[in-house]
């Protein structure tokens, strides 16, 4: 695949999440949409929205319920695109969202491969490949980002580094949609910066391309060890989401 082609595989598929169209994230103005559930958005979607926020770079388009399309609106059209997604403006938008029960919860940034960067990275251990036969005694707390127990069906591949018999690191891959595969990656704490994540997160993104979908990489803005990661392995940013959930929702989140 050509960057073009993973670009617009992936807009293809926020389209699908949105209840939007893919040209909807080229044009030059913002754009609401309605949120409704619709088959083939990524699996650990909770449709429909109540207010989504997504950008490529060019605009937002903002997914939500009826009775936040207003609020979203003018949020979206009041300030630049560029500073959208962080303080102080995003309190403008919660303090309106607080008014009718929820809040600012998730925000993300994504990342694609860059196939003129991406290549096969070393590490000092053996890398095997594993699929998903070979996962059943690999739910445990130290490869909990590798791997989902709530979605255990959706864990489809993985590459894991070896030291002998020892596993050390662990990049797994959910099949979150048709055509996009999400990479994951743990690495035990006594064997990190030898290099061993991003040859586990480049090998595994090269795999994925094999099998004709498109991997892509989640880390947040603050987890610049993640982040890091990503730009290593060959992967470059390509879009953000902020996603709002009720007020009871993350309290919970924040009170755990």
């Amino acid at each position: 695949m050509t960057n073009q082609q993973i670009l617009k595989i992936a807009m293809a598929q926020s389209a699908i999440d949105l209840c939007a169209e893919p040209d909807d994230f080229n044009k030059s103005g913002n754009v609401i949409v309605v949120s409704h559930e619709n088959e083939g958005a990524r699996r650990y979607l909770k449709l429909p929205f109540s207010c989504q926020l997504v950008s490529y770079g060019n605009n937002v388009v903002a997914s939500t319920s009826p009775e936040f399309r207003d609020i979203a609106e003018n949020y979206i059209n009041k300030y630049p695109v560029e500073h959208l997604f962080e303080t102080p403006h995003l309190h403008v938008l919660n303090d309106e969202l607080m008014k009718n029960g929820q809040k600012i919860c998730f925000m993300a940034e994504y990342f694609l491969p860059d196939v003129n960067a991406l290549r096969a990275l070393d590490c000092p251990y053996d890398l095997r490949i594993l699929t998903q036969t070979e996962f059943a005694d690999l739910y445990l707390p130290e490869w909990s980002n590798a791997l989902c127990e709530q979605r255990k069906h959706l864990d489809i591949l993985g590459v894991g580094a070896y030291d002998g018999n020892k596993l050390v690191g662990l990049a797994g891959c959910s099949a979150d949609c048709g055509t996009m595969w999400q990479i994951g990656i743990d690495v035990l704490p006594e064997y990190r910066r030898q290099g061993i994540a991003s040859a586990l997160t480049s090998r595994l993104a090269i795999e994925i391309l094999n099998r004709g979908k498109v991997p892509f990489y989640c880390a947040a803005w603050c987890n610049i060890k993640s982040v890091r990661n990503a730009l290593r392995s060959g992967f470059r940013p390509a879009w953000v989401e902020m996603t709002a959930k009720s007020c009871e929702t993350v309290d919970g989140m924040n009170n755990n």
